[in-house]
């Protein structure tokens, strides 16, 4: 099994032989988002918020082991409960620790919810999520209150030239290539594809030798697997998010 879009280190630190990712562990993730907000958002009151789920829970714990190892108090941790619809009993104790950062674990439905209702409720902080609440349908859920709006993803290779022929296949096929994982999970199925020539054989023990003991040129870079099959090297960025559902980089 290969992945592109699964980030929860636990999956493969069972030892399974078998599993693959083309994506980053949160791990890899949760320093990104840590180091923005240490260094350049150095917010006064923190809060680090998740939704009581695996990968919601584990990488708000990453980022505030993260934050806590560059000096930074978090002054609440806690969970929420996924598919509520108020969240003013929270969002009223944000308020009253004067929070004026919130990180947020979880997905897009929950974490819009947050942004919108803070924003009717008078509680002036800036949100960070993850990239499971990179989903345009989140502005959807939060409208205008979405604008600006902190995320941690990938690179955006839809924009890399050299990815050129790949997006305008997508286009053609009126698909959207900037998903998150889209590319991400094209790799997936291109390193599935070079092992099975490597190895000249669809065996799977074989196959995941080979993709344990090579490198492979893909749309998201050149990409080498560790024992557990991890990426050796994955980069996160920060977007700003947008009402539109658009985003754009920051530098």
């Amino acid at each position: 099994m290969v992945t592109g879009s699964s980030t929860n280190p636990e999956i493969t630190n069972r030892g399974y032989k078998m599993i693959f990712r083309t994506i980053g562990l949160d791990s890899m993730q949760a320093p990104t988002a840590a180091a923005y907000i240490a260094e350049r958002a150095k917010p006064k009151v923190i809060a680090v918020l998740h939704d009581k789920q695996q990968y919601g829970e584990g990488i708000a714990t990453a980022v505030k082991k993260s934050l806590e190892g560059k000096g930074v108090k978090v002054a609440i941790f806690e969970g929420i409960n996924t598919g509520e619809r108020d969240y003013s009993a929270i969002i009223a104790k944000l308020k009253q620790a004067n929070v004026d950062f919130i990180y947020y674990g979880g997905y897009h439905p929950e974490l819009g919810l947050l942004i919108r209702q803070s924003s009717e409720r008078g509680l002036k902080a800036q949100f960070m999520g993850t990239e499971g609440a990179g989903n345009k349908e989140l502005s959807a859920i939060a409208g205008p209150a979405s604008e600006g709006l902190l995320v941690t993803l990938a690179e955006p290779f839809d924009e890399d030239p050299k990815n050129k022929s790949i997006v305008d296949a997508f286009k053609a096929k009126n698909q959207d290539p900037s998903g998150i994982f889209v590319l991400p999970s094209y790799a997936a199925l291109s390193v599935v594809a070079d092992s099975i020539k490597i190895s000249k054989s669809e065996d799977p023990l074989k196959v995941a030798d080979a993709l344990r003991n090579n490198a492979f040129d893909t749309p998201t870079g050149n990409l080498s697997f560790d024992e557990k099959g991890d990426l050796k090297h994955f980069n996160f960025v920060v977007y700003k998010w947008h009402q539109d559902g658009s985003k754009t980089l920051v530098k």
